[in-house]
């Protein structure tokens, strides 16, 4: 894998180089401090600084842009990630970006549904910024347009997959075992070669009544499925066997995804909607005839959305649903996950100041995540933000889980 990753990097670099370029380096970004604190105990759950800084540099022909990002938690520790480092090469009806590169598609807000070229960092749930919480990967990107369509191919050499908290992390919320777990990670790992490679392919139409697209992947499921084998002992007093542990194995395994998305306009109403047909997912099971615990089921994710604007004030809501097919009762998930999400957003004071209501609304189980914030910029550099992140509901439920961790915080951002 860092052959592969040195060897890009490298064809960047001789580009730049072959390349010519004349016009200096634009050069912006962002330093930012977010502090949170947690409403239960007073702690400090979240000390953070951020320098983001965008490098670019364009040509006649082709363009350069690399964006390191540094993240200082408390004081001393450090997370460093390249997040995007692309080269672009431009032609009369097609575009070329190579490199590490954040790729963004469907209609949805809040949610991904076709949405899976680009995995998550979920280390902090699904609080970062959109624009951060996708993981950059290395791949190629070809756009070829004609009329109002684009047709985009993509194939990615090495996987890359969703980034999770772990141990002692407030969001390291592990399922129960009724035995003690033993871990093997020896599957987990996806070696880069030819055959591990995933390809994507999306056809885009854009006019003034609709905007829509469709897409499909070969593509590996980016969570691993947990397989579990049962370890038995023998009580020598009672003469029987008894559970004494299990062996865990996460592994990925492949997936076909076929779905699509569009926009329309009524009036001052816009429709959205978004869905993905899900072939070969892996779901846990209590189903003792299952090896590993496992069961493959195929399944729908989808959503529906509304948006309304007047003015200064913007109103959305949406339905997202996930319904697994041929469904048992002893699969460890639902049959149907229902969820809704709602945004009011208004700007006042000549748009310096902006008031922001977005909810998370768990169906199944009643519970939520309200996410009210204040934005003012002082100037077109500076701004401030006071916010807070509300879990609420039901334990069973994905938002419910997290109610010890509801806090208020501020982000200071200075951009230049």
């Amino acid at each position: 894998m860092k052959i592969i990753k040195t060897a890009l990097l490298f064809f960047l670099l001789s580009a730049l180089a072959q390349a010519g370029f004349s016009q200096t380096i634009g050069i912006n970004g962002f330093v930012r401090n977010y502090t949170g604190v947690q409403y239960n105990n007073g702690d400090f759950n979240m000390l953070q600084n951020t320098l983001n800084l965008d490098f670019n540099l364009m040509g006649d022909k082709m363009a350069l842009k690399a964006n390191p990002l540094i993240y200082i938690y408390n004081i001393d520790s450090f997370d460093v990630r390249m997040r995007e480092i692309y080269l672009d090469l431009y032609f009369n009806s097609f575009d070329l970006r190579v490199g590490k590169q954040q790729i963004v598609w469907g209609k949805a807000d809040g949610v991904f549904i076709t949405d899976i070229v680009s995995p998550l960092n979920l280390s902090e749930f699904l609080l970062p910024d959109f624009d951060e919480i996708r993981v950059g990967v290395y791949a190629a990107k070809f756009d070829f347009y004609f009329g109002n369509s684009t047709v985009e191919a993509i194939w990615k050499p090495i996987y890359a997959g969703n980034e999770f908290p772990g141990p002692g992390s407030i969001w390291y919320k592990p399922p129960e075992f009724p035995a003690p777990p033993t871990f093997d990670h020896s599957k987990e790992k996806i070696n880069p070669s030819l055959e591990n490679s995933e390809a994507y392919l999306k056809y885009s139409f854009s006019s003034s009544a609709i905007d829509f697209d469709l897409m499909g992947a070969y593509t590996w499921d980016q969570t691993p499925s947990m397989y579990v084998e049962k370890q038995f002992g023998f009580d020598t007093v009672n003469q029987k066997p008894y559970l004494k542990g299990l062996l865990i194995t996460p592994e990925h395994h492949r997936l076909y995804v076929a779905g699509g998305s569009f926009t329309s306009t009524i009036k001052s109403f816009v429709i959205r909607g978004e869905a993905a047909y899900y072939d070969g997912k892996y779901f846990q099971t209590t189903d003792p005839a299952a090896e590993g615990a496992l069961v493959q089921k195929n399944y729908l994710h989808y959503v529906v959305g509304l948006d309304y604007g007047v003015g200064n004030l913007k109103l959305s809501a949406q339905f997202i649903q996930k319904y697994i097919m041929d469904y048992n009762d002893m699969m460890s998930d639902d049959e149907f996950n229902n969820t809704m999400t709602f945004l009011a957003r208004y700007d006042a004071m000549r748009e310096t100041l902006h008031l922001e209501l977005f909810s998370y609304v768990g169906l199944n189980y009643g519970d939520a995540l309200i996410r009210p914030k204040v934005t003012y910029d002082f100037s077109d550099a500076f701004s401030i933000l006071l916010g807070a992140n509300i879990f609420t509901g039901d334990e069973r439920g994905m938002f419910g889980r997290y109610q010890d961790n509801s806090m208020i915080y501020t982000k200071l951002k200075y951009s230049f």
